[in-house]
């Protein structure tokens, strides 16, 4: 399976850039708003997915102007049948199988509503598992397409803090029609959960719970480390080895910091600015994060550096997992997941994971 280090790389190498100042330009596009899709999402089964379960879908629009794309799926017994597996030629690769059936008897009445956000390169269809999984625990589940992604329309990356704008609008939006029933929750994924910190820090939101899985702290610290660690990963073909290789010379920690200041003055954002744990600490709702140990695309410190930001902050980390395999792990987390949703009062302390 391809990986996203040789998205990057070709995406780098295509631009033809050697110089110094190329280089950090070219790294600075990439990081002002997705290069495209990632090799990892799986659109047209997604797709062929969703044709086959019941749900709702559209657009609301925000008051940026920017069209948000939203799919509900509502409570019910999907019979759901998961397992993620990691390829045996692809120790950086995940993959999984997935069955249901559609709901026959009418829906339960919501005990609340859940909305999904996706990581980086995303969209709400990866979250899909989840959201089936929610919906068999009771919940309305509804998936957004963040700015820049999927379906919905564009606009200046915000790494969380204008997406959150756009989340608040959108439940708003969704609150008008009737979408949203009972308690709302909130449950992200990377660049999905620090969009869902500094959601939930707006009270406008009126989020009761946020689950949050392998969010960043700081968004330039996190670019810092995640560039590198794309770079050093091995596997694929010659030639994205070779590219690897190559970027490995010419990306420093000067580029990288040129880099991150370019993007930034782009998007009118400065990056190392971006401050998640700020905004944990002004989340008036109950949230839970966590992070896997085994994490080198957000290493488990910015997951520790959150659970710090405020105190008694409720954490939970998972041996062995990264960035890619936590999300998939519905077979530990997913119990937890709907316990920290039931509980009829904020826990004081993480659940432990199954």
């Amino acid at each position: 399976m391809l990986r996203l280090a040789a998205l990057l790389a070709a995406c780098l190498l295509v631009a033809g850039f050697s110089s110094w100042p190329g280089m950090a330009n070219s790294l600075a596009a990439k990081l002002v708003a997705p290069p495209g899709a990632s090799p990892l999402l799986q659109t047209d089964r997604v797709e062929a997915a969703f044709a086959r379960l019941p749900n709702r879908s559209g657009h609301v629009a925000t008051s940026e102007g920017v069209l948000m794309f939203w799919r509900a799926l509502d409570p019910g017994d999907y019979s759901m049948d998961y397992a993620w597996t990691r390829p045996s030629d692809d120790p950086h690769g995940v993959d999984f199988s997935l069955d249901f059936h559609a709901p026959s008897a009418p829906s339960a009445t919501p005990r609340g509503t859940v909305v999904l956000l996706h990581g980086w390169m995303m969209d709400g269809g990866s979250l899909l598992p989840w959201s089936i999984a929610l919906a068999e625990a009771g919940y309305r589940t509804i998936t957004l397409d963040l700015r820049n992604h999927g379906r919905s329309g564009h606009a200046p990356s915000g790494y969380g803090t204008r997406e959150a704008g756009d989340v608040v609008d959108a439940v708003a939006a969704l609150r008008a029609r009737g979408e949203i029933a009972g308690p709302l929750h909130v449950f992200g994924v990377s660049y999905g959960a620090a969009t869902a910190l500094f959601a939930a820090a707006d009270p406008r939101l009126q989020a009761e719970r946020v689950v949050a899985l392998e969010s960043f702290d700081n968004a330039g610290a996190a670019i810092r480390d995640m560039v590198p660690h794309m770079l050093d990963e091995d596997g694929g073909s010659w030639h994205a080895q070779l590219t690897r290789r190559w970027l490995r010379w010419r990306i420093d920690a000067s580029v990288l910091d040129a880099a991150i200041a370019r993007a930034g003055d782009a998007l009118s954002l400065p990056l190392d600015g971006v401050d998640v744990g700020a905004a944990l600490a002004r989340s008036p709702g109950c949230v839970l994060l966590v992070h896997g140990d085994a994490d080198r695309h957000v290493p488990v410190e910015h997951g520790r550096a959150l659970a710090a930001a405020v105190p008694g902050a409720r954490y939970l980390e998972l041996a062995g997992e990264d960035h890619l395999s936590l999300p998939m792990r519905l077979d530990r987390l997913a119990p937890t997941v709907v316990d920290w949703f039931d509980a009829p009062a904020c826990p004081q302390s993480a659940l432990a994971a199954r």
